[in-house]
C-alpha cells in the first residue's frame, strides 16, 4: 500500500477566541483520521495517510521557519496550512496568496509591516493548489457552508501561504494550499461561526480530496473560476 504524508499547521492562538478552530481541526483529523474509504475504487482504499500537527505562531517572521522546519523533519506529500477569519460564516478556499504584508495590527511580535514584500524577488501571486472543485462538492454533500476567497488578506494568514507556495514552487510534486475557517458557533446560529464538529468534517473533506487529486490529478478540479 502507498504511502502519503500531510502536515496540517494551525495557529497557535488569537486573542478572545477561547477555542481555536485552526489548531483544534488539525488535531482532531490527526487522532481521529480520515474515515474509511467510501468504496473499493475509492482512491483512499489504496494508500496509508499519516497526518502531522504543527502548530505556528502569528509572527511574520517565525510562522514560516516554524512550518518548514515541520517539512523537512517529515518530508510532506501534501501540506494544508490553516487560520481563522473571524468576519467568515462558513469555511473559506483560499485561491491565491499575494506577495504582500500590509498590516496596522501587530502580530505576536509587535510588528506591523506597510506595503512590503514577503520576498522581493517573488512572483506577485501564486495560486493554490489544492483542488477546490471538488473539495467544494464535499461540502454540499456534507452540506457545509463554504465558499471561495480570493486571497487570504495581507496579515500572517497570507504570509504563511505565499512562503509554502513559494516553496512548494521548488519541488517536484508536492501540494500546497490554506484554509481560513470561521469562529466555532452554535448550529443554526444567525452569527457568524459553525460548530467545531462541522468544521473538523471539512477539514476531513478537505484532506481527503487533497489526497485523491496527488494520487489522480485532474485540471477540472485544481482551480475554480
Amino acid at each position: 500500500m502507498r504511502e502519503l504524508n500531510v502536515v496540517i499547521s494551525g495557529f497557535d492562538h488569537y486573542d478572545g477566541v477561547d477555542v481555536n478552530p485552526a489548531i483544534e481541526v488539525s488535531k482532531a483529523i490527526a487522532e481521529q483520521g480520515l474515515g474509511p474509504a467510501s468504496g473499493p475504487d475509492d482512491l483512499l482504499d489504496q494508500v496509508e495517510v499519516t497526518i502531522h500537527v504543527v502548530s505556528i505562531p502569528v509572527s511574520f517572521a517565525k510562522a514560516w521557519p516554524t512550518l518548514k522546519e515541520t517539512i523537512e523533519a517529515t518530508r510532506p506529500d501534501i501540506v494544508i496550512a490553516t487560520g481563522l477569519k473571524h468576519s467568515a460564516r462558513g469555511v473559506m478556499l483560499e485561491r491565491c496568496a499575494t506577495n504582500l504584508m500590509d498590516t496596522a495590527k501587530p502580530d505576536a511580535d509587535n510588528v506591523t509591516p506597510r506595503r512590503e514584500p514577503i520576498d522581493p524577488d517573488g512572483p506577485a501571486a501564486y495560486w493554490t493548489r489544492l483542488p477546490l472543485r471538488s473539495i467544494l462538492n464535499d461540502f454540499a454533500d456534507d452540506s457545509i457552508p463554504a465558499t471561495l476567497s480570493s486571497d487570504a488578506g495581507t496579515f500572517v494568514c497570507n504570509s504563511l501561504f505565499y512562503n509554502l507556495l513559494n516553496w512548494t514552487a521548488t519541488q517536484e510534486r508536492v501540494l500546497g494550499g490554506f484554509v481560513s475557517f470561521p469562529l466555532v458557533g452554535l448550529a443554526h446560529s444567525s452569527q457568524n461561526g459553525l460548530p467545531l464538529e462541522q468544521q473538523i468534517a471539512a477539514g476531513r473533506d478537505v484532506v481527503r480530496e487533497a489526497v485523491r487529486y496527488y494520487l489522480k490529478p485532474s485540471s477540472s478540479d485544481i482551480l475554480i473560476a
